[in-house]
């Protein structure tokens, strides 16, 4: 199967309402990510069908479960999973955080390329991030364990918000060790298409 042919099949499956253009964006994407990837080593994914697997259906898989509003990726990285929910939902300002000068260039060339009018960069460590306006979603797809991300990153999320932490396998050694009070209750078992792994979204609603 060409990773054209796993994306319209993937995206087929999770039935997102995308908008015009999206699913070549999402291919300009990939292609980045290909070339960029050679100097800079921003994942250890290379082969194309993979990338469309774990990388886009595995971002993509989390995006009807999201609130509307303001969302921070954060612990970016290769832009995952900031830059595949940009893309399908135009409508919604997304801010990719990552610690690393070399991955923030990066997502700034990716912005500028694809191009995302609703995404922004921040560099610099989460902890120490103090953004004007707060978010209604802080996701994360490999940033942390629960408690510290949590701990990390409560201040950035606005009232009424959701710290969003993407997952493998039931976390529930992680979901032990967060405290009572930031309200890790939710936990959404996500279908991925052509991925045959388990997959999990823990939302947490602490102040």
């Amino acid at each position: 199967m060409s990773p054209e042919a796993a994306l319209d099949r993937g995206l087929g499956e999770l039935g997102l309402g995308l908008p015009a253009g999206a699913r070549g964006k999402f291919l300009a994407y990939l292609g980045l990510l290909a070339k960029w990837n050679r100097t800079y080593n921003l994942t250890a994914i290379r082969d194309p069908l993979q990338m469309v697997s774990h990388h886009l259906l595995d971002s993509l898989a989390v995006v009807r479960h999201l609130r509307a509003g303001r969302l921070a990726d954060i612990g970016s990285g290769a832009g995952l999973p900031g830059i595949p929910i940009a893309i399908a939902e135009p409508e919604r300002l997304v801010v990719l955080n990552d610690r690393s000068q070399k991955r923030a260039a990066f997502l700034r060339q990716a912005v500028i390329e694809l191009p995302l009018p609703n995404a922004q960069v921040h560099a610099g460590r989460a902890e120490a991030w103090q953004p004007l306006e707060r978010f209604a979603v802080v996701i994360s797809r490999a940033y942390a364990e629960l408690a510290e991300f949590v701990a990390a990153c409560r201040h950035l999320v606005a009232p009424g918000g959701v710290l969003a932490a993407m997952k493998g396998v039931f976390p529930a050694r992680e979901l032990a060790r967060v405290p009572p009070d930031a309200g890790c209750g939710e936990v959404i078992r996500l279908s991925v298409p052509l991925l045959g792994e388990e997959r999990h979204l823990v939302l947490c609603r602490g102040a």
